[in-house]
């Protein structure tokens, strides 16, 4: 069983400092890590971004939640990741998705190819990253990334752990074999937009058990992983913000009893609810908006490194 870890995921700042400030800002609040989308709408560039968040810290690890694999090429995405590795001095996690934003798409003039194809494509580049990573010249004849003698010189002295984010049952037997951590989320339907409904607590049970059967005797090693879609301290001085009251619309009555995408409740209520999530579900990793980093602090205080 994993101990507790949180962290944040942040996009934007007004200016450089801002975002030193609140790197270290996470750092001091005893948050695990600091990670980032990858989408081209309003937000930095998430390599560079993160690199200057680990020259602002010590202690605070790096990730990006997730690249979307169809943007670019694995053989470039691994020697980012590689020099990130080697910068940070060890504190990066490499997150891979299979993309899911249409406007992303178009705004690159690629098609939106249909599920399918985009976790193939993914399947090919963790097969290639995780053998470039580990220091091999990498020869391959995949049908998406053909490479000859590819290598990253020199590799990264210890191998970032690599997330796979999904929701479908594809995905997540492919994050079994291939991650050290699984980042739940909601299914995307073939339009790219979530499946909300699946954020109730058996559905997300139901994905844990896809990630069992298909993981054997790795899935006690995996850290399990939700992003949370609001999250709030009962007594604060904020409710549920509008995401989490459009998810639980969506949900309807099935997010009654709970919701690991939803945290709302005193740190009292929360900490018992996370440990019997994770004695449950072997949830153990949670990551919520920069904006609730101060407000949500007393939780970390109260679970984190147990």
């Amino acid at each position: 069983m994993h101990d507790f870890r949180f962290g944040i995921t942040a996009s934007v700042a007004p200016d450089a400092a801002e975002w030193a400030a609140l790197a270290r800002r996470t750092e001091a609040l005893g948050y695990a890590t600091l990670v980032m989308p990858d989408h081209l709408t309003d937000q930095l560039s998430p390599m560079p971004a993160l690199a200057a968040a680990a020259a602002a810290t010590t202690s605070l690890h790096l990730g990006t939640f997730v690249l979307a694999n169809d943007y670019r090429h694995p053989l470039l995405m691994a020697r980012e990741a590689a020099t990130l590795q080697f910068l940070s001095g060890g504190r990066f996690e490499l997150g891979l998705g299979a993309g899911w934003m249409r406007s992303d798409y178009r705004q690159l003039g690629m098609p939106y190819d249909r599920p399918g194809i985009r976790v193939d494509r993914l399947e090919e580049t963790l097969a290639i990253t995780r053998r470039l990573l580990a220091g091999e010249a990498v020869t391959h004849a995949g049908p998406y990334y053909p490479l000859a003698g590819a290598r990253l010189a020199p590799p990264p002295a210890r191998t970032p752990p690599i997330m796979v984010g999904g929701g479908g049952p594809r995905v997540l037997r492919l994050a079994a074999r291939e991650a050290q951590i699984v980042g739940l989320l909601a299914q995307f339907d073939r339009h790219g937009r979530p499946m909300l409904q699946q954020g109730t607590e058996a559905a997300t049970a139901r994905k844990v058990e896809i990630l069992r059967r298909a993981a054997g005797s790795r899935f006690e090693a995996l850290e399990l992983n939700v992003l949370v879609v609001d999250a709030a301290l009962a007594g604060g001085e904020r409710g549920l913000g509008r995401s989490a009251v459009a998810l639980l619309k969506e949900a309807g009555s099935g997010l009654v009893g709970g919701s690991p995408y939803v945290l709302y409740g005193s740190v009292a209520h929360l900490r018992e609810a996370l440990l019997r999530r994770r004695e449950r579900l072997g949830i153990s990793y949670y990551i919520w908006s920069a904006r609730h980093v101060q407000t949500m602090a007393p939780l970390v205080e109260a679970l984190a490194g147990r």
